[in-house]
């Protein structure tokens, strides 16, 4: 054989075992961002089963208060049924999904809200557990969609660099969105317990 075959040889499996490389990376950086997007689900979750419990604590000693009591079962039921495929996360999915988020959130305000109004609620074991699970549970989920991002970033980083352009495009790689502010989230909010 030639010098020539042998070099044209070596530069194929060259390319070969770069493409299988690159995109092995991009599967491993899209496989960790959908991981860490389930990471986020579970803690809203988390904050989702915590609400019948602090509504009924709360409940308890504010009966009259109907309409707060309802408006946070209605963000609730609404923030759970919005359901988000992983693997295909579009930005219009993201911004409906953190929406019915932000829901419960400013729910959960008005609920918090009522319970200042009742001493007897604040000192109320169960209740102060509660709270300190929910706040807890908040942290948790800032933590995760830190984490999402993170990953997210990194994903949409390599998607983006041009030595991966030709495998993006035969693989279908896609960018995907990340959490973002919400509107007014520049004023921290104002939450007494």
């Amino acid at each position: 054989m030639n010098k020539t075959l042998w070099i044209i040889i070596a530069i194929v499996v060259v390319l070969v075992f770069w493409s299988v490389s690159a995109y092995n990376g991009l599967v491993g950086a899209q496989e960790d961002s959908i991981t860490q997007w389930s990471n986020v689900e579970t803690q809203y979750q988390r904050r989702a089963d915590l609400i019948p419990n602090l509504v009924n604590t709360v409940k308890g000693y504010a009966s009259h208060e109907k309409e707060v009591f309802e408006s946070v079962t209605k963000a609730r039921a609404e923030a759970t049924s919005v359901k988000i495929d992983a693997s295909n996360i579009t930005p219009a999915m993201m911004q409906q999904y953190q929406a019915a988020q932000s829901g419960i959130t400013s729910a959960l305000s008005r609920l918090i809200a009522v319970a200042e109004r009742y001493p007897d609620i604040k000192a109320n074991q169960n209740f102060l557990e509660l709270q300190a699970q929910l706040e807890g549970t908040e942290n948790r989920i800032a933590v995760e969609r830190r984490r999402y991002n993170e990953m997210t970033r990194d994903y949409n980083v390599k998607i983006r660099n041009p030595l991966n352009i030709i495998v993006v495009s035969i693989g279908g790689f896609e960018r995907r969105p990340l959490f973002e502010a919400e509107e007014g989230s520049e004023k921290a909010p104002e939450v007494k317990f």
